[in-house]
């Protein structure tokens, strides 16, 4: 279950109910993703007061824009989280497709991203070996409980940056728009076979996440917070898209739940379209 970052008007007791929620079950995860120019929370701020007041499920960055940020100071800070937690994180990275961010580091916005976000991750994981990254007295510290750091996710759905991904990631942390067989089964199908490709005997990580929404109003709901989400791409392309995302009833949801367990999903990230804490309970519910 994602928190609910990109839903206006977050406060403190809101963020902190869900995450304790979340934490109570049935959810294996407690998720967020990253955006600068919108009214979410920093995404490490947000996840630091989730890992302070949760005890039991992982902290799945769904996508760090990794390209925007020095590697090292990212590499410090998912450490430092990993020891507040006790070693629950699991961290996404991705290159992202909003410039403006990229312009909030001053950090270019160029077709040399995917290359650069491959090196930061090896710069991450020789810091969290305890290796010198840069000319310093000492290593980068602290060191995580996961040995080595925690598992690194390729955020994409691009098939190009899958098959890329698989020389540097323990798996792939993507998305589904309209949550249909063939959408899904494409970005997995792409995985598997680019990790048999380069010879890697194990298996990849594989976690999607999908929009929904429940209730009277969920259509409604749905295609506010997508138009409001989607703005980015222009008011044209949002109100075209936000139709094609068809999770809004229990039913579709157990549908979209059932469809990604068949096609060896290992993690489902459910994205609310609503901040009510009680939405926690009701997904508890449907998914029994």
């Amino acid at each position: 279950m994602n928190l609910p970052v990109m839903v206006p008007g977050l406060d403190r007791d809101t963020i902190l109910e869900w995450s304790r929620r979340i934490d109570a079950g049935p959810y294996s995860s407690l998720a967020a993703g990253e955006r600068m120019f919108f009214p979410n929370p920093e995404i490490m701020v947000a996840m630091s007061a989730a890992a302070a007041v949760t005890e039991r499920v992982q902290l799945n960055f769904s996508v760090i824009v990794l390209p925007m940020h020095s590697a090292v100071h990212i590499a410090k800070q998912i450490a430092t989280l990993d020891v507040i937690s006790g070693g629950r994180v699991l961290l996404g990275v991705g290159v992202g497709g909003r410039e403006e961010d990229y312009r909030a580091f001053d950090a270019p916005f160029d077709r040399k991203r995917l290359r650069k976000l491959e090196e930061q991750v090896g710069v991450m994981r020789r810091a969290w070996a305890g290796e010198h990254v840069v000319e310093a007295l000492r290593p980068l510290g602290p060191e995580p409980v996961q040995p080595g750091g925690p598992k690194v996710l390729a955020g994409s759905i691009d098939p190009r940056s899958i098959r890329r991904a698989a020389r540097w990631a323990d798996g792939i942390s993507g998305f589904t728009f309209a949550t249909t067989r063939d959408e899904i089964a494409a970005c997995f199908d792409t995985a598997r076979q680019a990790w048999r490709d380069e010879g890697r005997s194990e298996e990849p990580r594989l976690v999607t996440g999908c929009w929904y929404a429940l209730g009277s109003r969920a259509r409604a709901q749905l295609d506010e917070y997508l138009n409001r989400y989607l703005n980015f791409m222009g008011p044209e392309i949002a109100r075209q898209l936000a139709p094609t995302v068809p999770t809004t009833s229990e039913q579709k949801l157990r549908d979209v739940i059932s469809m990604a367990a068949d096609l060896g999903c290992d993690e489902l990230l459910l994205v609310p379209t609503s901040s009510d804490p009680d939405e926690v309970h009701r997904v508890a519910d449907i998914i029994g």
